[in-house]
């Protein structure tokens, strides 16, 4: 888990709550501090550090290097062959280890694992929509070529598989994620998705700004024209994805949302 100065510290104490309430337990909680927290963030992780013991690892990096320099940190610094991705804003089902170690036991074949997340208002508590993703390794490699196969903050994965593939390009401040999912697959390892929901997604105002983002569309076709100069995507695959993310950057606030809600999503 990367945590950055802006998150605010109720969703990092919720965030770590539920990492301390799996059913199974991991061996080493890793926590990648992207520059300086500041005293409450701090305090956080703190509490955590006497509640998880010898198992929580604490690295802070000198400055704000952004999310894909942590996550290569994280890569290195990890001591274990599979590392479970958490996002420090969202919550895992109690469960979400068990069954996704539980699925690695039974297929060990298996290099990445995600599952489905649970869209909820961060106001009211209330459940919105659910992200399915597909199930099997055919179907997420056709998805991959124009959007993430994977629920981010749902994923498991190989540390060897990661490493062999590059890890985390630095270059991009945004769609870091899915430029990494996409260089695994297309590197040769093995997927699948758990059609279960594994975490909880906190949906806040400030999702949809992010989303019209000049920078997040920028990076967004950066990213899609990357993997069509690779061969990974065709040319449709390209333009399809971009178009309509440049419209969701050019349309009001509320058609957004709307938008992005009713094609994106399957309602709770």
């Amino acid at each position: 888990m990367s945590v950055y100065a802006g998150e605010k510290p109720l969703y990092l104490q919720q965030s770590l709550e539920s990492l301390y309430a799996q059913t199974l337990q991991a061996d080493e909680i890793l926590i990648i501090c992207d520059g300086e927290l500041g005293k409450e963030l701090d305090a956080v992780i703190s509490d955590f550090s006497e509640k998880f013991g010898e198992r929580l690892t604490v690295h802070r990096m000198k400055t704000d290097v952004g999310t894909a320099r942590c996550a290569n940190a994280g890569l290195e610094l990890c001591k274990n062959e599979y590392i479970l991705k958490m996002d420090s804003d969202d919550i895992c089902l109690e469960d979400r280890a068990m069954k996704q170690m539980t699925y690695i036991a039974e297929n060990p074949q298996t290099d990445i694992l995600g599952g489905y997340i649970e869209e909820f208002d961060d106001s009211t508590g209330e459940s919105l929509s659910i992200r399915a993703t597909p199930v099997t390794h055919e179907e997420i490699l056709k998805f991959a070529k124009r959007r993430a196969p994977f629920n981010n903050q749902t994923m498991v994965y190989k540390k060897s598989v990661a490493i062999a593939c590059g890890g985390y390009d630095e270059e991009l401040l945004r769609c870091e994620d899915y430029d990494f999912m996409v260089r695994m697959l297309a590197n040769g390892a093995k997927a699948a998705n758990i059609p279960e929901v594994l975490v909880r997604y906190r949906v806040t105002p400030d999702n949809i700004k992010r989303r019209k983002n000049f920078k997040n569309t920028k990076y967004f076709v950066k990213v899609r024209k990357k993997l069509y100069k690779s061969g990974f995507s065709g040319f449709w695959d390209y333009v399809i994805p971009c178009a309509g993310q440049i419209i969701m950057f050019i349309l009001p606030g509320f058609l957004t949302g709307l938008l992005y809600k009713k094609m994106l999503r399957k309602s709770r």
